[in-house]
């Protein structure tokens, strides 16, 4: 991590503009996550739908991001919201995980195929583009000011870009060539990373704790 800036006007900035990406994050990710859910539910596809959950998280992390940016000055409450937001999310997340697998193992016993969905494989596509880009400017803002909060908050980006490539795989095997197992496979897939992001966020100790 970057040793901290030392003039305070140019912390000033790189906070404000951490909180720019935070405002993104929440904006896009709300958009992301309704769209995913609503055309999960109409197509009834699994893993479109764990994407839209996954959205829902993810405007969690950002909104508790944004809350530890305007407290960055305090840092008791810096190091307390990293704390509670990162459990809170790892469970999230772990339950998320257990979801996403019972109904894809379901599907695959019932042999239940999924319509194809159109505006999935495109919200798939634009957020494979958007959030490697917008994990990266944050990462940079994280070393700047040395926030392992904002570094990790991140990498929950880049896991979103990840389960974007995944989604796209999914939704267009089901699409294209028919496969009706290409959906809750592929939810399966997420499951596993998901469940790992979990247990990574609840491990998560801030430095001045070990």
């Amino acid at each position: 991590m970057a040793t901290i800036l030392t003039r305070p006007v140019d912390r000033a900035s790189w906070i404000d503009r951490g909180r720019r990406l935070q405002y993104l994050t929440i904006a896009y990710n709300s958009l992301e996550g309704l769209i995913a859910l609503a055309a999960g539910l109409i197509a009834g596809s699994i893993a479109l739908v764990g994407f839209g959950f996954d959205s829902l998280i993810e405007v969690t992390a950002g909104a508790t991001l944004l809350w530890r940016l305007r407290e960055d000055a305090e840092l008791p409450r810096r190091e307390r919201a990293e704390k509670v937001s990162l459990r809170i999310v790892g469970f999230c997340f772990l339950a998320l995980a257990l979801y996403v697998s019972y109904d894809a193992i379901s599907s695959l016993y019932r042999h239940q195929a999924p319509e194809s969905s159109l505006p999935g494989i495109i919200l798939a596509c634009v957020s494979l583009a958007v959030m490697p880009w917008l994990s990266h400017a944050k990462r940079k803002v994280a070393r700047v000011v040395s926030s392992e909060a904002m570094a990790a908050e991140a990498r929950q980006t880049e896991f979103c870009a990840y389960l974007s490539g995944i989604l796209v795989v999914g939704l267009l095997l089901n699409a294209l060539l028919g496969w009706w197992w290409a959906d809750p496979a592929a939810a399966l897939v997420m499951a596993p990373i998901i469940g790992n992001e979990g247990t990574r966020a609840l491990r998560y100790r801030p430095c001045c704790d070990t």
